[in-house]
């Protein structure tokens, strides 16, 4: 499995021909997609390790997310023919009056990193438009972002439709950068992820 071990490496460095190349040629070698998904999940992993230790940074994380998503679309229809398409499926959004988005974008990729089906609905969504997504999607989880204190209260008013539009176990987290864990637990969100690294170990435990 020495090919799987470099296209490991291949994600972490960010070198897309690289992982592109070994992709393909691992699909014609006939290795399983679960072997090729676990080789890219392990790059992209260890990334996310990394970059919570503040030992590498966004562009570095962008650069990896990049070469996963390319060998993703080649391995995506052999996992979704032998099954293995995401289990949990997630939805993504800046809040009402907040047009912040990179902080979404990073999560967004992470999750995806870590075979998270993401659906990111870009910035100042609406609540309707979370509750309208959710229930269409049949999301597990639903992720909202603000950058701004003044949107804070549209972060609130999503949770509100969110909880009253009946949507079975869906599980809602928050984050952004005047989001606090106090004020989580205050508007009832279920989880609080203060940087895109710690947004999908808490997705990992809302989905458990």
């Amino acid at each position: 499995m020495s090919n799987m071990l470099e296209l490991t490496e291949a994600v972490k460095k960010g070198n897309r021909n690289e992982a592109t190349r070994l992709t393909r040629e691992a699909i014609d070698d006939g290795v399983a997609a679960s072997v090729v998904l676990d080789a890219l999940l392990d790059g992209m992993q260890d990334v996310g390790r990394r970059f919570k230790a503040n030992e590498v940074f966004v562009p570095e994380v962008l650069i990896a997310a990049r070469a996963m998503k390319q060998s993703m679309e080649l391995l995506e229809p052999l996992l979704v023919a032998a099954g293995l398409a995401p289990e949990h499926k997630i939805v993504l959004g800046t809040v009402k009056g907040d047009l912040h988005d990179i902080g979404k974008n990073l999560v967004g990729m992470m999750l995806r990193g870590a075979n998270f089906e993401v659906i990111d609905l870009g910035a100042d969504v609406a609540p309707d438009q979370f509750v309208a997504k959710v229930r269409e999607a049949g999301a597990h989880v639903v992720g909202l972002s603000a950058l701004l204190t003044t949107t804070m209260p549209a972060m609130r008013q999503t949770v509100e439709a969110l909880r009253s539009a009946g949507l079975g176990s869906l599980k809602i987290m928050v984050g952004g950068a005047p989001v606090t864990a106090e004020y989580a637990a205050e508007i009832g969100a279920d989880g609080y992820a203060p940087d895109a690294a710690s947004a999908v170990d808490i997705t990992r435990q809302l989905v458990a």
